[in-house]
């Protein structure tokens, strides 16, 4: 399979992940006890990241199905990905990133 047949069986999503990633965005970040975690197992609280980007997508067949991608990035320089749920309801990540000052343009 060429990249291109690779790209069409792709989600929007994954294809913006696999941007971030080719920018330098490594880690996967996780939320758990009030604080995002990287692989490495570093712990950060939202005043030690900046959102660098942020993407919206929604889903094709559930417009229900909404989720933010946000590229941040660390006081110590380390460069990661985080989704959460958009939509209807808010859970304790994304009440967390709305604490993560955005970088300015």
């Amino acid at each position: 399979m060429n990249t291109q047949d690779s790209k069409a069986h792709l989600t929007p999503l994954s294809v913006k992940l696999k941007e971030l990633e080719e920018k330098g965005y490594q880690q996967e970040f996780v939320f758990a006890g009030g604080v995002l975690k990287d692989t490495s197992g570093n712990t950060y609280q939202a005043s030690e990241l900046k959102i660098i980007e942020e993407h919206r997508f929604e889903g094709e067949s559930n417009p229900d199905d909404m989720s933010i991608l946000y590229a941040v990035k660390g006081q110590n320089g380390v460069k990661g990905t985080v989704v959460t749920p958009y939509g209807t309801y808010v859970d304790e990540l994304a009440e967390f990133m709305k604490d993560v000052e955005e970088q300015r343009k």
